[in-house]
């Protein structure tokens, strides 16, 4: 299935399974939402998985081992994948793309990182290197109206908390904790909180930050 260029939000409503498709350079990022389903992925090992826990408790199984994941939890892995059990979230599987393994969580409910307008973000996963994709999260707090603002590629996440809109070119999309959504690129939005906080888990397929050969904690720190 692919993106229809002119939607500028796109949703994946929680209450059933749904799936989107869309380009990203040289590769592909498919976003999924699962609910008290299994998903498996026997894709090869140049497809990078990310995945949130919205609700419930699940299994994660991979070829080296099987993760009990909970509410809250987040991680990355690349190859196969197998989740299942009583518990609903989001997976987005990125192709051309070797990430690491990584299990992390429960999120925070602020970021610690300032951002625009007043919101903050976090960094869960960061890329590997410059350039490489990484899942972060926001927080908008209560009572806040985001500047209008675009980003260079397509965001994808899931709201975790609270309520709020995303306001576009073609109208207001209400959020809801559970919903789960595409932002593509260029697309001119801005997220608007009333009486509550507002925490989005948002990924990136790329990033313009990140360690390069030339600059990294390890030779940084090599005194020659």
């Amino acid at each position: 299935m692919s993106l229809v260029a002119e939607e500028s939000f796109i949703h994946l409503y929680q209450s059933k399974s749904s799936k989107k498709v869309l380009s990203h350079l040289n590769s592909t990022v498919e976003v999924e939402n699962w609910n008290q389903n299994t998903i498996s992925k026997s894709s090869a090992n140049n497809v990078t998985h990310f995945g949130y826990i919205f609700d419930g408790e699940a299994s994660l199984n991979l070829s080296f081992g099987k993760f009990q994941i909970k509410k809250g939890m987040y991680f990355s892995t690349p190859g196969e994948l197998e989740i299942y059990g009583n518990s609903s979230g989001l997976l987005i599987s990125h192709s051309e793309y070797r990430g690491f393994f990584h299990l992390g969580g429960p999120v925070e409910d602020k970021g610690r990182l300032m951002y625009i307008d007043g919101c903050t973000d976090s960094l869960l996963i960061p890329p590997p290197v410059m350039g490489d994709p990484c899942l972060n999260l926001l927080h908008i707090p209560k009572n806040t109206f985001q500047s209008q603002h675009t980003h260079p590629s397509l965001r994808a996440g899931i709201i975790i908390s609270g309520s709020g809109e995303c306001i576009t070119n073609q109208g207001i999309s209400y959020l809801i904790p559970g919903l789960s959504f595409i932002i593509p690129a260029e697309a001119l939005h801005s997220f608007k909180t009333y009486d509550e906080e507002l925490l989005v888990l948002a990924y990136h397929p790329d990033s313009d930050f990140g360690p390069t050969h030339e600059n990294h904690p390890m030779i940084n720190r090599t005194i020659l």
